[in-house]
């Protein structure tokens, strides 16, 4: 167990931003698990900014990797041109 005033501190804060980080995380699959499932192309092309808004969002909080980020928007804009 940490001994110094600081080392608790940063205890706090990294069990505090590993909650936040995790529920951005699981929003973001489960926005894309929803957009994956979409058929309709009007329905994809009005949801698709959304989900390429909150991808970047999480790409420059470090939730996700900016590779990963680009690799997922290269997959849904895929899905959508696929249609």
């Amino acid at each position: 167990m940490a001994n110094h005033k600081s080392s608790l501190k940063r205890i706090r804060q990294n069990d505090t931003r590993k909650v936040q980080n995790r529920y951005l995380a699981k929003t973001m699959r489960n926005a894309l698990r929803d957009f994956r499932m979409l058929t309709d192309k009007k329905e994809l092309t009005e949801k698709y900014p959304k989900l390429v808004s909150t991808i970047d969002k999480l790409a420059k909080l470090n939730v996700i990797h900016k590779n990963k980020a680009s690799n997922l928007k290269s997959k849904i804009s895929k899905q959508i041109t696929a249609k």
